[in-house]
């Protein structure tokens, strides 16, 4: 499998939008930049599932990013480093895509863990689309 590279208006972002108002602000104008693109074009397709696994498949056969920041009421992330994050980080970087924590370029497969229930946020999916979101959080 290859991580679809399709950006732009193709692509799809899958994030519990649910918890949009504990977000950092960068990430919030990321997302409101995908719904109101400044430049005229498509808004950008969203899409959450809430099961991590059926997720990242869209997001490998489709592109786009699936995330899971940290956000002010889970600092750390939500999803486990373990034994969600890091299975997820491997298969789609093994595809072509990245996986990251927000953290600056920090990849998911560079932490080592040091708790079995340790949580990390997580973006993953196409580089393009990863490179993207990774300039709002430089912001």
């Amino acid at each position: 499998a290859v991580v679809s590279t399709q950006s732009g208006h193709y692509g799809r972002d899958s994030i519990n939008e649910g918890n949009a108002q504990y977000l950092d602000n960068r990430l919030q104008r990321y997302l409101n930049d995908c719904k109101f693109p400044k430049d005229g074009s498509k808004p950008k397709s969203a899409r959450y599932v809430g099961s991590m696994v059926a997720d990242v498949h869209r997001t490998i056969c489709y592109g786009g990013v699936f995330m899971y920041p940290a956000n002010s009421l889970s600092p750390n992330g939500k999803l486990r480093l373990l034994y969600e994050c890091n299975p997820m980080a491997y298969i789609v970087e093994q595809a072509g895509g990245k996986a990251v924590t927000g953290r600056g370029d920090e990849r998911v497969l560079d932490l080592l863990p040091t708790k079995l229930h340790e949580r990390c946020p997580i973006y993953l999916g196409s580089s393009d689309d990863i490179d993207v979101i990774l300039s709002y959080l430089k912001e």
